[in-house]
C-alpha cells in the first residue's frame, strides 16, 4: 500500500499534505495514479487553499487545516449504485452488509496496513464484497471511529456505494471489484526536489507551500488515469456531481500532458520500421518503440479515414487515458500532427491470446487455471468499461487479438477506446458504420448496426467458447458437408450432452470437467440469438466466481447454422475441426 502524508509552514501558512492508494495495489499502478491527482491538482485548484480528489486506486488532497485526522469537520464524498435491493430482502441485505463491514473496519482498525477486503455468501446467486481503508497516521481507535462513522452515513438499500473522507474510506458492491490478491509492498517516500512556481492565486503563501508537497510527488510518479474527481474551495464547495459534469468542459486543460510530437515517436519507432511492426487490424498499424527514457512502448498509427477533428480527437484521447483497469491496456497518450493520428500504449511483453491460443506449438504454454483465469480477467475488464468507468464504454471488437497477455500471462483487453476514438456517433444506439470481425458480432450488430452492452456479451461468450477449444470460431468444417462455426459446434455437443468434447486436447485429463462444463454453459448464455436473453458482465462475473449460482437453460445461439439433422431433431454426427481464414473489417453496410 502507498501513503505519504506531509506538513508544511507555519501558522497562518500551515499547509497539511496526503496522497493515499488502495491497499490491494501495485506499487506501478499506485505511482501511474497518483501522479494523475497531482496533474489535475496542479491544473483544477491554482490557488485554492483545500483540495480533495479520489479515484478508484487513489487519494490526494491538501488543506490549510487538518483534515486528514478530523473526519467529523472535512467533506464527504457519497456515491450510491442506482440498483435497489428488492424490498422482500432490504432488511436481510441491510444486515448482511452492516455485518461484513463491521468485521472489515475491526480487522483494518487493528492491522499496520489499516487496510481490509472481506466477502460473504448472501444468497446463492449473490456474494457480497466490502473494502475499507484508514490513513496509516490514525490509531486503531481513531481508525475505528471514522470507519464507523463512515458506515452510519451509507443506506444500504441499494447494492452498492461508497463513502470517503480524507481519513478513510468504505466501500461496499455484490461483484469483486478488488484484487483479493492484495499486494503488501509499500511505496518509499517520494524523493525531494525544488518546487517550480505557478501562476499567482488567492492562496498567497499557501500556493509556494502547496506546491513544496504536490511538485515532488509529481515527479517520482508516471501519468496514468482517473475514474471521478471533487475539487473544493473555501469560497465555494461544488457537489460530486457538478464536479464531474465541469470534468468533461475541461478535459482539454491535460491533453498537453498527455501529447507526445511526432518526431519523438518517429524515432521510438526508428521511422516505423517495418522490423518494429506488431501487427495490423483495422483501425491502423502498431509497431513497438523506444521512448528516449528507455521506456518500451506500442504505437497504433491510425489508418487516415477519420474525419474527427483535431479538439475531438484529443477529447477522446483523454477519455480513454482516464480509465484504469488491471485488465486494460494502458493508453500513454497521443500524437496529432497534419494527418497523423497515433496513439502511444504501454507495452505488454506476451503478444495477443490469439498467438498462444491457436498455435498448436504454443496451445501447451496455457493449460486449463491459465486460462480460466484469462476468462475472469477479460470478463472483469469489460465489466469495468460497461459499469465501473466513469463513462459506459462499449468495445464492439473483442477478440481474441485484441486481449494481450503481460509477463505474468494475466489479460489485458486493449483497443477498447478505438471505436471511440474513431467515430464521435456511435456511442449511439444504431450505426451506419459497422466495426469489428466477422464471427465475434452478436446478430443485431452485424446486421442492423445495433449494438449495446449485450453485443459485448456476444464476442465475449464467442471469446470463452474459443479458449476452452483452441480453436478459432471460424475455424469448424462438419463432416455431413454443412460449413458451420464453433457456436454452432457447441450447441451440438450441448444437445448432445457430450460438450467436454470441446475441450482443447492439449489439456490432456488436467482440468475440472465441472468447472470447465460451467464455463461452455455460460458461453452459450452469452452468445444467445436475442440480446435480452443475454447475461450482463456484472452476472457474468459472480457466475464466475461462485458456482453455487444455478444457471438457466441456454437457447439455440445466434448465427447456429442448422442442418438436414438439426432440422428433423438432434442429431449425433461427429464433426472434424479445420482452418478457415477469417478477416477483420472496418466498415460494412448494414443488411
Amino acid at each position: 500500500m502507498g501513503s505519504h502524508s506531509l506538513t508544511k509552514g507555519q501558522n497562518p501558512d500551515l499547509v497539511f499534505g496526503l496522497y493515499l492508494c488502495k491497499g490491494d495495489l501495485s506499487t506501478d499502478v499506485c505511482r501511474h495514479c497518483v501522479v494523475s491527482a497531482v496533474e489535475d491538482a496542479l491544473s483544477r485548484c491554482p490557488g485554492g487553499k483545500e483540495f480533495l480528489i479520489q479515484y478508484d486506486e487513489c487519494m490526494l488532497g491538501y488543506s490549510d487545516r487538518n483534515i486528514f485526522m478530523d473526519s467529523g469537520t472535512a467533506t464527504q464524498i457519497i456515491t450510491w449504485n442506482t440498483q435497489k435491493v428488492t424490498e422482500d430482502q432490504s432488511d436481510k441485505f441491510n444486515d448482511a452488509v452492516r455485518s461484513l463491514m463491521n468485521k472489515c473496519a475491526e480487522e483494518a482498525a487493528n492491522s499496520t496496513r489499516k487496510f481490509a477486503v472481506k466477502k460473504s455468501i448472501f444468497t446463492s446467486s449473490r456474494t457480497l464484497y466490502a473494502s475499507v481503508q484508514c490513513i496509516p497516521d490514525l490509531s486503531s481507535q481513531d481508525c475505528l471511529s471514522c470507519l464507523q462513522q463512515s458506515m452510519s452515513k451509507l443506506n444500504f438499500s441499494s447494492v452498492g456505494g461508497r463513502f470517503l473522507v480524507p481519513s478513510c474510506n468504505s466501500r461496499y458492491e455484490v461483484y469483486p471489484f478488488y484484487n483479493e490478491t492484495v499486494v503488501t509492498s509499500v511505496l518509499p517516500p517520494p524523493p525531494p526536489v525544488s518546487p517550480t512556481p505557478l501562476p499567482p492565486g488567492k492562496g498567497g503563501n499557501s500556493t509556494v507551500i502547496i506546491i513544496a508537497i504536490v511538485v515532488p510527488v509529481s515527479v517520482s510518479f508516471l501519468l496514468f488515469v482517473a475514474v471521478f474527481s471533487i475539487c473544493l474551495t473555501k469560497r465555494a464547495k461544488k457537489t460530486y456531481d457538478k464536479t464531474a459534469e465541469s470534468d468533461d468542459r475541461n478535459e482539454m486543460t491535460t491533453a498537453g500532458s498527455l501529447q507526445f510530437d511526432f518526431k519523438v515517436v518517429e524515432a521510438a519507432t526508428d521511422n516505423f520500421s517495418m522490423c518494429n511492426k506488431l501487427g495490423q487490424g483495422g483501425f491502423g498499424q502498431v509497431f513497438k518503440g523506444t521512448l528516449p527514457n528507455g521506456l518500451q512502448v506500442a504505437v497504433k498509427r491510425l489508418s487516415k479515414t477519420s474525419e474527427q477533428g483535431e479538439n475531438e480527437f484529443k477529447n477522446e484521447v483523454i477519455v480513454v487515458a482516464k480509465l484504469q483497469h488491471r485488465n486494460l491496456v494502458r493508453l500513454l497518450g497521443f500524437c496529432l500532427e497534419k494527418e497523423e493520428k497515433i496513439l502511444v500504449y504501454e507495452f505488454v511483453p506476451n503478444k495477443s491470446l490469439d498467438y498462444f491460443l491457436f498455435d498448436s506449438r504454443k496451445q501447451s504454454q496455457l493449460d486449463w487455471t491459465r486460462r480460466y483465469k484469462i476468462i475472469g480477467g477479460i470478463a472483469r475488464g469489460i465489466l469495468y468499461l460497461h459499469q465501473d468507468s466513469r463513462l459506459t464504454i462499449i468495445h464492439r471488437d473483442l477478440k481474441s487479438g485484441n486481449i494481450l497477455l503481460d509477463a505474468d500471462m494475466n489479460p489485458k483487453v486493449a483497443d477498447f477506446g478505438m471505436a471511440r476514438i474513431f467515430e464521435m456517433d456511435q456511442t449511439e444506439a444504431n450505426t451506419r458504420r459497422v466495426v469489428g470481425t466477422y464471427g465475434y458480432m452478436s446478430p443485431e450488430y452485424a446486421m442492423y448496426g445495433q449494438f449495446s452492452m449485450k453485443s459485448d456479451v456476444y464476442s465475449f461468450g464467442v471469446l470463452v467458447l474459443e479458449i476452452i477449444s483452441g480453436k478459432k470460431n471460424s475455424s469448424i468444417y462438419h463432416m455431413d458437408g454443412s460449413v458451420g462455426n464453433l457456436v454452432t459446434y457447441t450447441w451440438r455437443l450441448w444437445s448432445n450432452g457430450s460438450p467436454l468434447e470441446l475441450v482443447d486436447p492439449s489439456f490432456q485429463d488436467n482440468y475440472q470437467r465441472n468447472e470447465i462444463s460451467r464455463c461452455i454453459h455460460i458461453a452459450l448464455l452469452c452468445v444467445q440469438e436475442e440480446a435480452e436473453d443475454r447475461p450482463t458482465m456484472s452476472v457474468i462475473v459472480q457466475m464466475l466466481t461462485t458456482s453455487s449460482i444455478a444457471l438457466a437453460v441456454p437457447r439455440p445461439p445466434g448465427f447456429f447454422f442448422r442442418s438436414k439433422h438439426d432440422q428433423a431433431g438432434p442429431s449425433m454426427d461427429k464433426s472434424a475441426l479445420c482452418s478457415i481464414d477469417d478477416a477483420s473489417i472496418t466498415c460494412v453496410s448494414p443488411r
